[in-house]
């Protein structure tokens, strides 16, 4: 068995399935652990997520902002905006069955035996991973349960912009939601900077890319999100899979014990 991790999709389907034709792929003895985003943006968003699904215990996912907007749309009564292209799922006749599925994905994964996480902005360093792990269970359990509406209806906003151990309810929700799915640029001290998406070397003033902080443990972390870093981030353990497929880069994926990462051209 081969696990390969792959970065934003977006609705790319095509594409999707050439890379995954690159290396042979089969769900009857590999594992493909998708770092968030599968939909959104991209022209075939349906067909993309209806083949994540099918996958079954033969994929790993995590959520990413676009994938907990669908949700948030769906549940929350949030409208679609001018770039969705959200609409092919939405009008689908399975559509209920994926939205059920989508609440059942993880915020973050934990592979011990690699000492690997990903999440589908990254790992803050003010958390261990064990916190983490905890963090992103109380939020996936707010998801699959009956205050899921509540969660989505609120769950935009970029404040609190700082963790503290004393938030509760939505506040807290909202932020373990943003430092899991929207993080780039953070201070020293925890607090997020949510506006800027530009490159590693745009920080704001007292922010930093969040992987140039420094941990206290080995864990190697693959993300996605980031699409301006090229998936370069300059620290071998910091793994950025996003290589902006959907606006015309790449998209790549990588064998999680030998690094090899595969791309295919968008």
């Amino acid at each position: 068995m081969t696990d390969y991790a792959i970065g934003d999709i977006q609705g790319c389907y095509d594409r999707l399935r050439d890379v995954l034709a690159k290396v042979d792929f089969s769900p009857s003895r590999d594992r493909l652990w998708v770092a968030g985003d599968i939909i959104n943006r991209g022209p075939s968003s349906l067909e993309t997520l209806r083949y994540i699904e099918s996958l079954g215990s033969s994929a790993v996912v995590v959520l990413g902002n676009h994938d907990l907007h669908l949700l948030a749309v769906a549940l929350g009564g949030h409208e679609t905006r001018r770039k969705d292209t959200l609409s092919d799922i939405l009008e689908a006749p399975d559509c209920d069955r994926l939205i059920q599925w989508l609440r059942q994905q993880h915020l973050c994964v934990h592979d011990s035996v690699r000492s690997l996480v990903m999440a589908h902005a990254g790992l803050p360093h003010i958390w261990s991973v064990d916190r983490a792990m905890a963090f992103a269970g109380e939020v996936e359990e707010v998801i699959r349960g009956s205050a899921a509406k509540e969660y989505f209806t609120h769950m935009y906003g970029n404040q609190p912009e700082c963790w503290d151990d004393g938030l509760a309810g939505m506040d807290r929700w909202r932020v373990i939601t943003n430092y899991f799915t929207r993080m780039r640029f953070i201070a020293e001290d925890g607090t997020l900077e949510l506006t800027t998406k530009e490159s590693a070397g745009e920080a704001p003033e007292g922010f930093a890319p969040w992987f140039r902080y420094p941990r206290q443990d080995d864990t190697r972390v693959v993300f996605g999100h980031w699409a301006a870093l090229e998936g370069n981030t300059g620290v071998d353990r910091f793994i950025g899979l996003d290589t902006g497929c959907v606006w015309g880069g790449a998209l790549t994926m990588m064998n999680l014990d030998s690094g090899e990462k595969i791309h295919c051209d968008c």
